[in-house]
């Protein structure tokens, strides 16, 4: 049976034996060294073509259409025509196909991050997916080389994502089911030398933080360290990532950046396991910058089309979502989030709910709100470290700030 996250509160965290996080990172390593960052700390990719934030930093486009979602059923046909203008906005080519062609590429072993928490209510949209399939098969990326996942099979197969995933493309888990422990790496398979059906972490690549959660030993250096998924490291080479537009009790916000964090490694517990111990600020940035999560994660397509406004990401309650008809396309998930982040917070504001940085047991909105503070501050670090573009109206210029367009196609 799948297992609803909880991070909306305390929920299930409270079976880490009281586990309890340090209460700042004290630093950070990873596994691999990291791309060089660009001069002005907000264009950094490496030296790869594609990657975050992508060719085109600080650019995201939002694609409305209100026929995408009506009455909680969703039209495919509208979902793909938002998709396709989307992709040649963002590119700047003259129609989706070039669009597509422009990112991929024959060859290419293509993975798609599916987001099923919040299900039934929000989700990554199975449609949507779909049509991203369409869109690589455009490309020349053939099924055989594309693979549908999310980091527990178990959640992927309790949300019916697997029903819909084409024949002849995969679809699998990084890991089998959730662990409350977090830190075991092996998964199934691993000795076959298929990767096709592997699960389970890379024991190779990691970022290491000094984090630890209550009751593990520290002395295990799998306690501070979270491994990238085995699909992630060794099978695919690019990753088109479908996050949901929600807020998230202790995140703030859970949009691109997080659905990378959290969904693409082992151990994340330890990143807000206890009301008083809340770190995502830290520890969202810091496996960002991942050398491979940054060179992969080469496409963000954000669902958009049932946003959830309060108690997220588990979306527990249909008064806290709304149809709101759109995608948002990007390369830069820092940018991208920050979109979101205001969408959320003027979805709030309408509601009368305070703004989710707001928001804690500590703060406004107690006794609803399961951490001392929520921290979506985490997207400004990110683009600290080179991960995006924040501002809407950078002091630096047009060229240092986000270029948010809204297309109508309906």
């Amino acid at each position: 049976m799948s297992r609803k996250y909880p991070c909306g509160g305390l929920g299930r965290r409270q079976l880490l034996a009281g586990a309890a996080a340090l209460p700042a990172l004290l630093g950070a390593r990873v596994s691999a060294q990291q791309p060089k960052a660009a001069a002005d700390g907000a264009e950094a990719g490496g030296d790869e073509a594609w990657g975050v934030p992508g060719p085109w930093p600080g650019r995201v486009v939002e694609v409305r259409n209100p026929a995408m979602i009506r009455d909680d059923r969703k039209d495919r046909e509208a979902i793909g025509k938002a998709l396709a203008r989307g992709m040649a906005e963002l590119t700047g080519a003259d129609d989706a196909v070039s669009a597509w062609r422009t990112l991929f590429e024959p060859g290419d072993v293509v993975g798609i991050k599916m987001n099923p928490v919040g299900n039934p209510l929000a989700n990554s949209s199975t449609e949507l997916m779909l049509e991203v399939i369409e869109g690589l098969k455009s490309a020349g990326v053939v099924p055989k080389d594309m693979v549908v996942f999310e980091r527990y099979r178990d959640e992927f197969v309790g949300a019916g994502m697997h029903e819909a995933v084409p024949d002849g493309i995969d679809w699998t888990g990084l890991g089998i089911a959730y662990n409350g422990r977090q830190v075991d790496i092996r998964g199934d398979d691993l000795d076959t030398g298929n990767l096709d059906r592997v699960t389970g972490y890379d024991p190779d690549e990691f970022v290491e933080m000094n984090l630890v959660a209550a009751g593990l030993d520290p002395k295990d250096d799998r306690t501070r360290r979270s491994h990238l998924g085995l699909l992630v490291t060794r099978r695919v080479n690019k990753i088109v990532l479908l996050p949901v537009l929600k807020d998230h009790g202790s995140a703030g916000i859970t949009g691109a950046l997080k659905n990378m964090s959290h969904g693409l490694v082992n151990n994340v517990a330890r990143s807000h396991s206890t009301p008083d111990t809340n770190v995502c600020n830290q520890f969202i940035p810091e496996v960002v910058s991942h050398p491979i999560i940054r060179k992969k994660c080469v496409l963000q397509i954000m669902d958009g089309i049932k946003g959830v406004y309060q108690g997220g990401p588990g979306a527990s309650r249909p008064e806290w979502t709304w149809e709101n008809n759109a995608l948002f396309v990007a390369t830069d998930p820092v940018a991208m989030d920050h979109v979101a982040w205001r969408i959320i917070d003027a979805k709030r504001k309408e509601k009368g709910l305070a703004p989710v940085g707001a928001v804690g047991k500590l703060g406004l909105d107690a006794e609803r709100e399961g951490f001392d503070f929520r921290q979506p501050q985490h997207i400004r670090l990110a683009s600290n470290l080179g991960l995006g573009i924040f501002e809407f109206d950078s002091p630096r210029g047009r060229r240092h700030s986000i270029d948010h367009r809204t297309i109508d196609v309906s």
